[in-house]
């Protein structure tokens, strides 16, 4: 599903807004200073979560519930891991952390197409034309800002591609998109400190005004947004965007490729506080020639999770930021005529680690040849009620979205226990 802003505020202006009011100060602003980890307190009282989003649904019994000589599975082979799950033998690098993850393969869900799919894992909810339910990442924003009052950049970061919106909690909680690299599309600053300040001035008079004249949430969403954006322009902060700054050692660590360096993104900003990070690694729509594919993009994806899972271990992270790997939907068990796999929801597998969630299990169990779940099924409300729970989020929060109706955190998703404890 495309994101869409909430009632009363046109995502074209928005976009424009930020992108016009971003353009206004130092020549081409690239983000090219040295990072610096933000405070200890800061580090001590945040939490976050990085979701590593495989766009167009994975294969997951070639990747993480191998079916070794069923005719369902493929040329793909098991290996053993330094946990109790075997994976795929292309995953060498994140088989030696997988005491760190768990892999849950009893994922059953309700959503085998594409859009519909992917809101529905972002969110815990199934579409809805009446409302649009906040993501992941927007949850999380509004959840934890407040343990991150010094944070000046945004608290929800999408890394290499879009995700899902804020829904009913605003424009406040929207995703702030930076390409791999950790650029910002249109950011192209050539105005004078003062003259910029004195625009903004402006622009907040006019805010003022038609939050006064009681316009609706938009207008105070708006009024956020601006100042976000001002703080965001002249924050120190904004150097962990430069991923350029690493040296040649970690670069060669994460891999030569988007996915790679998104991830080495994604640790420089937990580093430095932002609560919710999404990294984007498309591609996996393999209707057709599947295991070729999966030969080039597995080792890819090895190299840069493999890493990010070692860097957050290394660096003391890992206990407090969660990371959760899935796609929309899994894929057919059956192998079709062009050797690829369909969309497929009824039996599929996703993976979490880091926090207080254990690793090292493969919880759930599907049959022989992949087509069904045989033990307790999770569903996508599932998997987002037990990150808010490793993540300190209280499941009994409520919101009230714009219709005035109340929606229960993760749609009252519950815990999956086997993952705690």
């Amino acid at each position: 599903m495309p994101y869409r802003t909430p009632a009363g505020m046109n995502r074209r202006h928005f976009m424009s807004h930020l992108a016009g009011a971003s353009a206004l100060t130092l020549p081409a602003m690239t983000l090219t200073s040295s990072v610096k980890a933000a405070s200890e307190t800061l580090r001590k009282n945040h939490k976050s979560a990085i979701l590593l989003w495989m766009g167009g649904g994975p294969p997951t019994i070639d990747i993480w519930d191998i079916k070794s000589g069923a005719p369902t599975g493929g040329p793909s082979r098991a290996m053993g891991t330094a946990g109790n799950a075997q994976i795929s033998d292309k995953l060498p690098t994140i088989a030696k952390h997988m005491d760190k993850l768990s892999v849950i393969r009893s994922m059953s869900t309700r959503e085998a197409d594409h859009e519909r799919g992917r809101y529905y894992m972002h969110t815990g909810y199934v579409p809805n034309p009446n409302i649009l339910h906040p993501s992941y990442g927007a949850v999380v924003a509004h959840e934890t800002e407040h343990l991150v009052p010094n944070l000046e950049i945004p608290l929800f970061v999408s890394v290499g591609g879009a995700s899902e919106g804020p829904g009913f909690l605003g424009m406040a909680y929207a995703p702030f998109q930076v390409d791999s690299n950790g650029r910002i599309r249109n950011l192209d600053m050539r105005m004078q400190e003062q003259r910029l300040a004195q625009r903004f001035a402006l622009l907040e008079t006019i805010e003022t005004q038609f939050i006064n004249e009681r316009r609706g949430m938009a207008a105070e969403d708006h009024a956020k947004v601006l100042a976000k954006t001002n703080s965001l322009l002249t924050s120190d902060q904004m150097k962990a965007f430069n991923v350029q700054s690493e040296p040649q050692e970690m670069k060669d660590m994460y891999g030569n490729s988007g996915f790679g360096r998104g991830c080495m993104l994604a640790r420089r900003l937990v580093e430095s506080g932002v609560p919710f990070v999404e990294v984007n690694m498309g591609g996996w729509d393999l209707h057709q020639n599947c295991f070729t594919s999966l030969d080039t993009k597995l080792p890819e994806m090895d190299k840069a999770m493999g890493a990010l899972m070692e860097d957050l271990y290394q660096r003391g992270l890992l206990d407090s930021t969660v990371v959760i790997w899935m796609g929309e939907f899994g894929r057919t068990p059956r192998i079709n005529g062009n050797s690829g796999r369909d969309h497929y929801a009824r039996a599929w597998s996703a993976v979490v680690g880091g926090g207080p969630i254990r690793g090292g299990l493969a919880v759930g169990e599907t049959s022989a040849d992949g087509t069904q779940v045989e033990s307790q099924p999770y569903s996508s409300e599932d998997l987002m009620a037990t990150v808010c729970q490793a993540m300190g989020i209280s499941l009994q929060t409520t919101f009230t979205s714009n219709n005035g109706r109340p929606m229960k955190i993760a749609n009252g998703g519950q815990v999956i226990s086997e993952l705690f404890g």
